[in-house]
């Protein structure tokens, strides 16, 4: 894996809403071989109104397309959302903007990812993630990994 310098991340901006949505649901529906449960709209809504309202969003921006090909989402002590674009995979981009959740923590962060994305599970505990709960408590009613990180102190 090499970092890919094509990419800044930067705080979130309305004018990217629409692109990180679109973003956001494909890299999602990749990971899981099942579509969204919600429509395009409500996301976007929840985007722009509780997302960013409880949370710092960081977006990861390719640089020479002025595209998104990255979303976070953290209020400190939880990572609520963390999609790369599909073809932006496995390039640093992920762990640049977890390195950066980390920093915006107290020093504990936790998060969930689902049983069946293999892929996010092995992301995480190599970034030092163990794993502290499983359940299915969500939306896609699919089961569900909780894991927590917890920084040096």
């Amino acid at each position: 894996m090499s970092e890919d310098t094509d990419i800044t991340i930067v705080d979130y901006h309305g004018r990217f809403a629409r692109e990180a949505v679109a973003m956001w649901r494909e890299s999602k529906e990749a990971a899981l071989g099942i579509p969204e449960v919600h429509s395009f709209e409500n996301q976007l809504d929840f985007l722009r109104s509780k997302l960013t309202a409880d949370n710092a969003v960081s977006l990861a921006i390719h640089m020479p397309t002025d595209s998104v090909v990255g979303i976070m989402a953290t209020d400190g002590t939880e990572l609520s959302q963390l999609y790369i674009h599909v073809d932006f995979q496995r390039r640093g981009i992920g762990t640049r903007l977890l390195s950066l959740a980390k920093q915006r923590s107290n020093g504990t962060l936790r998060l969930y990812t689902f049983e069946v994305n293999s892929a996010a599970q092995a992301f995480y505990e190599k970034h030092g993630f163990k794993v502290i709960a499983r359940g299915d408590d969500n939306e896609e009613g699919l089961p569900d990994i909780r894991y927590e990180w917890v920084g040096r102190r």
